[in-house]
């Protein structure tokens, strides 16, 4: 299910909590985790070191949380398709959790909804909410409402 859209101020115009859609499931890789734990720094063995990670907590590495969300922006776009967008930007977050784990391997995917959107000087503000999950998994492992100045 996607939400196509002619101009950003057509979000105005949907109602509050309107799902915008579900994206497909998309698999994070090991080697995903290994790329942004060297961007990041953050090589911490519950997501870099598999052998380790086994024995530890989860029984297996976990795809960093702060890796998850950084597919926001692609999970967005693959639901919501804004014609007439010249440019979209990211704003910032106004709540995120990640309330469950998610094995590196994992397939994920993203309900996503609008919570609300506004003028904004001659922008659209639009805070969306991402709630993404793991196959089989009962609970979220990232909810995020995130807010993106569409012009």
């Amino acid at each position: 299910m996607t939400t196509h859209l002619a101009t950003p101020r057509s979000l105005i115009d949907l109602p509050d909590e309107h799902l915008l859609g579900v994206t497909g499931w998309r698999t994070v890789s090991q080697q995903n985790v290994d790329v942004f734990a060297e961007a990041t720094g953050d090589r911490q063995w519950i997501h870099t070191d598999p052998e380790r990670a086994a024995a530890g907590p989860f029984g297996a590495p976990i795809i960093h949380g702060y890796l998850t969300l950084a597919l926001a922006p692609v999970l967005i776009s693959e639901v919501l398709v804004i014609d007439e967008v010249s440019m979209a930007v990211n704003y910032g977050l106004n709540k995120v959790r990640f309330p469950a784990p998610a094995p590196v391997g994992s397939r994920l995917r993203a309900s996503v909804s609008l919570r609300h959107a506004q003028p904004r000087g001659s922008d659209v503000e639009a805070v969306i909410t991402l709630t993404v999950e793991s196959d089989g998994a009962p609970r979220p492992v990232c909810v995020a409402d995130v807010v993106v100045l569409y012009r």
